[in-house]
């Protein structure tokens, strides 16, 4: 059999599908471009997603399933590697899949707790208060965002930089109890390896704030799609200007943050008010 490419299988669900592709294909005696025309694509793609430098479709499993005669042995570990996004609005769909691929994500919420650090009761709460909203959708949205804070329990989660801003702490949302179980809740998270959390005092203006929320995503350091707040729909984007810019407006806000010791101080102030 041909010399396989160096990919340890155990390193991570998308390594163990790019290996058995892979494995599979040789054992079939399949060059590249041959198991690309048996599947309807091009050569080239197998051998960027052999590599890892592509991401494959479910489609692209299930024809690699059938061409190999694998009864959904790709299929499976696909889902495992790249699971389907959380049941959220259309216009979020396109950012979660980006959320799960990022290595790093910077965040910047001028006037809620971040999505994917949300306990059940406060976003039940915001999605409730959304007008026209049925039962049925808010408990539908509920569930997404619930199922977003699995982000950090997946197997390479990405580092996340959260600002927020110390207003945050202070709007009553869903009440004192709904409030101090989140303010609990994000003492708890900061504990993550993976998590830093910096609060924004009110005495400092941020203005470069004050417009919209927004997240950066990175990848291995390097900025390639932003989603940015406004009403009625967010909007995912990749146009390198924007992200350069609000690369630049999130350096500004974070410089007027408190470090995160004091800002798990000021949280903590925050949970024992909310009595």
């Amino acid at each position: 059999m041909p010399h396989m490419t160096r990919i340890n299988p155990e390193d991570s669900a998308r390594a163990r599908f790019a290996y058995e592709l892979q494995r599979h294909r040789l054992l079939a005696k399949l060059t590249q471009a041959g198991l690309g025309r048996m599947i309807g694509f091009s050569g080239s793609l197998i051998g960027a997603v052999e590599n890892l430098k592509r991401t494959p479709s479910d489609d692209f499993a299930r024809r690699c399933d059938d061409a190999l005669g694998l009864d959904g042995v790709l299929a499976a570990l696909h889902l495992e590697g790249w699971p389907p996004p959380p049941p959220v609005p259309d216009h979020f769909r396109d950012w979660t899949v980006e959320e799960r691929r990022a290595t790093a994500l910077q965040a910047w919420d001028p006037l809620l707790v971040p999505g994917i650090f949300q306990i059940e009761p406060y976003a039940r709460r915001i999605f409730a208060r959304a007008p026209g909203s049925t039962p049925e959708e808010v408990e539908e949205r509920v569930m997404g965002r619930m199922q977003r804070r699995q982000i950090l329990s997946q197997e390479s989660p990405p580092a996340i930089l959260s600002l927020i801003d110390e207003g945050v702490l202070r709007r009553p949302i869903g009440g004192a109890e709904v409030m101090r179980a989140q303010m609990e809740y994000l003492l708890e998270i900061a504990r993550h390896p993976k998590v830093t959390l910096q609060i924004v005092p009110f005495d400092a203006e941020a203005i470069a704030g004050l417009l919209a929320g927004f997240v950066i995503a990175e990848q291995r350091g390097t900025p390639y799609t932003v989603y940015v707040d406004s009403i009625p729909d967010g909007r995912t984007m990749n146009d390198r200007n924007v992200i350069a810019s609000l690369t630049t407006r999130y350096d500004a806000i974070r410089a007027e943050a408190y470090p995160q010791s004091l800002s798990l101080k000021v949280i903590k102030e925050a949970a024992d008010k909310w009595t």
